[in-house]
């Protein structure tokens, strides 16, 4: 069929033609913005769950609802190796000149200003990151040096000039366990002030499932400030409206054997439905998409995944890593404990742990429970097995 009308979009944070399975969140979402709006902020949302599952998708979606209901909402990416000050300020000048502009001049707003600019020197004391705002510093705020101090002085000065405003500010991080406990630690403590002063701040992110753990250890409290819902594969009768509600808008017709066939290679995880589909459809003819267009696009599907989503993670490993992951792999799918993974390596527990935390701190793999192990790529367990030859 016409690849053009192919409604189908694989990619990474892509928006999927049909959104299923995450309304609750999304209302859920919705009702803290508005609680927050009218200065009464509460727990936020940090949804959590394996690569492919749609975090992404869902995280863009929060900014856009914000955006309808009138808050002022940013999105922001931790990088591995990021830094949180630079961040921060980057969307901090984004968010006060946003402000700023809204009407008559506010003195919360200049104010925040100023302590935006404090806190951009210690960013770049060349003045970069506040180039066109001709205020001085507010001396005091946000410039002591110590990151959790000076977000929080931060965070709170922009609630400040919120409120003012009348508007919610909503900042929405992804890739949260990116972020060293230090700066999730001066996040989590900026918003546990600007909740204790029912400003109009909302903090939302998304992660890998480590995430509440690393949050646990950042702050005691964070439990109190976030939930995190966890996010996993679409169930099947969820499965399958993913695939044929788009494709029945373009006159299109799934054959219940077709969509059984993609939700049984999919394990019905988001990112591979949309794979699945785009190929299937690109080989299907006469508006009828069958279990046989399926079967075709296998190893254009396989050769797609292992070349490009699942070799982008892989090529990022050292050769040590790799093995160690190989020996994961060969006790199959699901998790497993450590001693069982260092026995199939072929070296005692306490040897590997610092490669097991490394691959931890890369993405790769997580602790679903003490002392158990389990990988963040969906199937990837199974690509290692193409990938590397058995030891």
């Amino acid at each position: 069929m016409d690849p053009v009308a192919n409604p189908f979009s694989p990619g990474a944070g892509t928006p999927p033609p049909a959104l299923v399975g995450r309304d609750a969140l999304i209302d859920a979402f919705k009702v803290t913005v508005q609680r927050a709006a009218r200065g009464q902020p509460g727990q936020s949302l940090m949804p959590i769950g394996l690569r492919g599952v749609g975090k992404t998708v869902l995280l863009n979606r929060f900014v856009e609802e914000s955006r309808a209901l009138g808050a002022h909402a940013v999105l922001i990416e931790a990088p591995e190796d990021g830094n949180l000050r630079q961040l921060l300020a980057k969307e901090s000048r984004r968010i006060l000149l946003h402000l700023d502009r809204l009407g008559a001049v506010s003195h919360a707003v200049k104010r925040a200003l100023r302590v935006f600019k404090s806190f951009s020197i210690k960013v770049s004391p060349d003045g970069s990151f506040s180039a066109g705002i001709d205020l001085d510093p507010e001396i005091g705020s946000a410039d002591s040096g110590i990151l959790a101090d000076d977000v929080t002085d931060l965070l709170s000065a922009l609630g400040e000039a919120g409120r003012d405003r009348g508007v919610a500010l909503v900042m929405a991080i992804d890739e949260v366990q990116y972020l060293d406990t230090e700066e999730l630690a001066a996040l989590i403590t900026a918003v546990h002030r600007t909740t204790q002063l029912q400003l109009p701040v909302v903090l939302v992110g998304a992660g890998l499932p480590q995430l509440p753990g690393l949050a646990g250890n950042a702050r005691s409290y964070a439990e109190r400030l976030f939930t995190f819902p966890e996010i996993g594969p679409l169930g099947a009768s969820e499965a399958r409206l993913a695939i044929t509600r788009p494709a029945e808008a373009q006159g299109v017709t799934v054959e219940p054997e077709a969509a059984n066939a993609i939700i049984a290679h999919t394990h019905g995880y988001p990112y591979f439905l949309q794979e699945w589909a785009y190929e299937t459809w690109n080989l299907a003819e006469g508006g009828v998409i069958r279990a046989t267009d399926v079967g075709r696009a296998a190893p254009l599907v396989n050769r797609k995944l292992d070349g490009n989503f699942f070799r982008v993670r892989f090529d990022r490993l050292t050769p040590t890593e790799k093995k160690y992951l190989r020996a994961m792999a060969n006790l199959g799918p699901g998790a497993h404990r450590s001693g069982e993974i260092a026995r199939a390596y072929g070296a005692k527990v306490e040897s590997v742990g610092p490669l097991r935390s490394a691959l931890i701190k890369k993405g790769m793999i997580y602790s679903p429970s003490h002392g158990d192990t389990a990988f963040t790529v969906p199937l990837f367990d199974a690509f290692l097995k193409r990938a590397l030859p058995a030891p």
